[in-house]
């Protein structure tokens, strides 16, 4: 029997940023991870993600906001930038309800290009510009958060799965496939297997498994300030673009995929796959190269609202969870580790109702 005070499960991003965000306050941590650093089994792996503050609606603006403060924090704690301000256009026929402070809207293909000049939208869409928008470095943040942790004194356990859990008086005991645990608090970050992990919240996940292609670094035409972030709001699934900033190669892919089983390594893109969206980034980018650089697979947790599910269990009160980022996560890195951090330590988050595990009037089946 291993006694710690906190354990966190899964070390994906959000995992590892509550793991670093507790362990800077503290707290003794262990966190657990079922693969090896670095593992592509998830939706943590790769070199870059997006981070804007357009978002469809106002209630995400204040955890926004916490976000573009977390990663000002992380740079600095890290001594590496993780930030790339590239500007981002996000694109839409029809009305959008996309805003967020300093965005604003732009109307037709000439407005879009003053901004944006390597960006070609479809005839007839609009466009909400996002001036803070930008590329993470997220292998970088991954890695960083882990080896801050460590460095605060927590401790990190690749290759062991969790296999269960349940309450003991007021705390908890992980039962992995190693040793059994006794904790003070259990966080479930556990991304695509947090319907396994808590059953009673299973129907609200679905998994997903997405391909992303990038293109040849060094194109300036996937650079910016030819090229910024960007997405196109499609029947077919929302289409989302990643400038090349600081070497990394321009990226797309599409929020839309194949439902799929966790346990089961997503397959590797078919030849369709690549060429679809090889397709599309050359039509929305029309001076890039086509040369392939590499091709990935992903799984997103997606929930029917597109929201994340953050809170305490309210049938055991030792236990948080914060799940399904719902293919738009990553940029949250170090809020979410933040309100674990919070939520874990009995400190009061009211505004994080609006992703909250009790909005779902979920109950114990035990």
């Amino acid at each position: 029997m291993t006694d710690v005070d906190v354990v966190v499960v899964g070390l994906g991003i959000h995992g590892s940023a509550a793991v670093h965000e507790l362990s800077r306050r503290g707290v003794e941590v262990l966190g657990l991870e079922r693969f090896d650093p670095g593992h592509s089994r998830g939706s943590s792996h790769g070199r870059t993600r997006m981070i804007r503050r357009a978002y469809p609606n106002q209630l995400w603006n204040p955890l926004v906001e916490r976000a573009y403060a977390g990663w000002a924090r992380w740079e600095a704690a890290f001594g590496t930038p993780l930030l790339h301000r590239t500007g981002g256009l996000y694109t839409y026929a029809g009305e959008s309800s996309m805003q967020g402070p300093g965005t604003s809207v732009l109307k037709g293909r000439s407005e879009m290009a003053a901004v944006m000049p390597g960006f070609v939208a479809p005839e007839g869409y609009a466009g909400v510009h996002d001036p803070d928008a930008g590329v993470l470095e997220a292998s970088t943040a991954l890695r960083g958060a882990q080896e801050g942790a460590v460095a605060d004194g927590a401790v990190l356990a690749f290759g062991e799965s969790v296999l269960s859990w349940r309450q003991k008086g007021e705390g908890v005991v992980v039962t992995t496939d190693r040793r059994e645990i006794s904790c003070r608090k259990l966080v479930l970050t556990a991304g695509s297997w947090s319907g396994t992990l808590v059953p009673e919240l299973a129907h609200l996940f679905e998994v997903w498994r997405i391909v992303t292609v990038t293109l040849a670094a060094g194109q300036s035409a996937g650079q910016p300030p030819q090229l910024g972030c960007f997405s196109v709001d499609r029947p077919e699934g929302l289409v989302f673009g990643i400038p090349d900033a600081d070497g990394n190669g321009f990226k797309a892919g599409i929020d839309a995929g194949k439902v799929w089983d966790p346990d089961e390594p997503a397959t590797p893109a078919t030849p369709a796959e690549i060429d679809e969206l090889v397709t599309l980034m050359t039509s929305y980018v029309p001076g890039i190269e086509p040369e392939v650089a590499e091709v990935a697979s992903c799984l997103y947790t997606m929930t029917a609202d597109r929201r994340f599910v953050i809170g305490t269990l309210p049938w055991s009160p030792a236990v948080t969870v914060a799940a399904a980022c719902s293919g738009h996560g990553f940029k949250f890195g170090p809020a979410v580790g933040e309100a674990v951090a919070d939520l874990v330590l009995g400190n009061p988050r009211e505004d994080l109702e609006f992703v909250g595990v009790q909005r779902h009037h979920v109950r114990s089946t035990q």
